[in-house]
């Protein structure tokens, strides 16, 4: 049977089963397969259609029903780490580190519009005309972000950025080589001895990924309160875990709630540690509050390209959120974070820790820093494979907390 007539009989049968669906009654998933199997047998495809084939078109009809349409496919392919829609028949997905265009497609804009919605009704979200654009997660964890005209000119867009189902570990990290056993056992060690770090890095670098894996060194009897956007972090080896998210104003006059409102909140919940998914703006004046108020051993993620890039947007988001002196504000940064990690994407598209730095203190007016371990590359440069390693430039300056901890310098 050639593509075509394949779609059509699909559409056909699609039409018949959504006929027998809407009768006002409630089906379960279990009795609507059965269903789709009965319209199947009945078709007359076994002349028609392999078996395999026809499976396939069982489980494309039941994603039409009751999954998220031709998305569903992709989902199920945990080498799939990004899907990209542009429109109904625009799909672009990363697969293996590459990105490449897909040629499922949407049977029509209204039915794209329909898996949004069915998307943003998930997460008790909203988003229209009014308001364009969304974040939100779908039921494995993964990020979703919408777009909708007018604010997208060429169609909805909708991006749908995936994690490991199984976690990230530190230990799956250094067997990816995106840091050493020498590294991870440092910050193991600042963890649980309660520094506060920062992780940096630009888009995709992994931001997120590291957070999760780096947040299992907690010990399990803390009480760990994580605030993000979108609720993106599995911490599931907590025991004592809130997890918070914010919500957005919608039509019916609900007040939205902010990170910054979130922090707030999160301090008279009695934390031992307050994990911030990641800081954008003003919401970092909250988050540098709790840091300087005893709320040791927390941890956050922003967007920057190089650690000193990082430490400078600081400053202008705080600058947005107060109004006080430069000095003041580098003071603050200064007192509050201890270690800053900064990731990268590299040109073979491989993730790796590309810095460790420790702000040392404020001095003549500037955050001083003091660089831990770099990357560096090693042999010959390619665009296919980047090889190096993690080189210590320098000890730990600021030992405080290793001897409070019981532990002195590291080893």
């Amino acid at each position: 049977m050639e593509q075509k007539e394949y779609e059509a009989v699909k559409a056909s049968l699609k039409r018949e089963l959504l006929g027998k669906l809407d009768c006002g009654q409630d089906f379960s998933d279990r009795q609507v397969q059965q269903m789709i199997d009965a319209l199947l047998c009945g078709a007359g495809l076994a002349g028609k259609l392999e078996v395999a084939a026809r499976r396939t078109m069982s489980r494309e009809l039941f994603s039409s029903i009751r999954g998220l349409d031709v998305l569903q496919e992709l989902l199920a392919d945990e080498n799939v780490t990004e899907i990209m829609v542009n429109g109904p028949d625009r799909i672009f997905v990363e697969k293996d580190g590459r990105l490449m265009r897909w040629e499922g497609r949407f049977e029509s804009m209204a039915r794209l519009q329909d898996v949004i919605q069915q998307i943003a009704a998930g997460c008790n979200r909203v988003v229209n005309e009014a308001s364009p654009i969304l974040d939100a997660r779908l039921a494995d964890g993964s990020r979703v972000n919408v777009v909708l005209s007018p604010v997208a000119l060429n169609g909805p867009i909708l991006t749908v950025r995936r994690f490991p189902r199984e976690g990230m570990t530190l230990d799956r990290l250094v067997a990816l080589g995106s840091l050493d056993e020498e590294c991870r056992h440092f910050l193991e060690l600042l963890v649980q001895c309660r520094y506060n770090i920062f992780i940096s890095g630009g888009t995709g670098s992994g931001k997120t990924t590291f957070l999760n894996a780096l947040s299992q060194a907690i010990p399990e009897q803390e009480r760990i309160i994580t605030i993000e956007d979108s609720a993106e972090l599995q911490l599931k080896y907590a025991q004592n875990l809130v997890s918070l998210e914010t919500r957005n104003a919608n039509m019916e006059g609900c007040v939205p709630v902010t990170v910054r409102d979130l922090i707030r909140a999160s301090l008279r919940m009695r934390p031992d540690r307050i994990i911030v998914g990641e800081v954008r703006g003003a919401e970092i004046c909250e988050l540098l509050t709790a840091y300087n108020s005893g709320h040791a051993g927390s941890m956050s993620t922003g967007h920057g390209n190089t650690a000193r890039d990082m430490l400078l947007r600081m400053e202008t988001m705080l600058l947005m959120g107060m109004d006080v002196p430069l000095s003041a504000i580098r003071r603050q940064i200064a007192s509050g974070i201890d270690v800053l990690v900064h990731l990268g994407r590299l040109r073979d598209k491989s993730r790796k820790v590309l810095e460790i730095v420790e702000i040392t203190g404020f001095s003549e007016g500037e955050i001083q820093t003091h660089t831990l371990y770099a990357f560096e590359e090693e042999g010959e440069r390619s665009r296919e494979r980047v090889t190096g390693r993690l080189v210590k430039k320098g000890d730990l300056v600021h030992v405080e907390k290793l001897e409070a901890a019981g532990l002195g310098q590291w080893a």
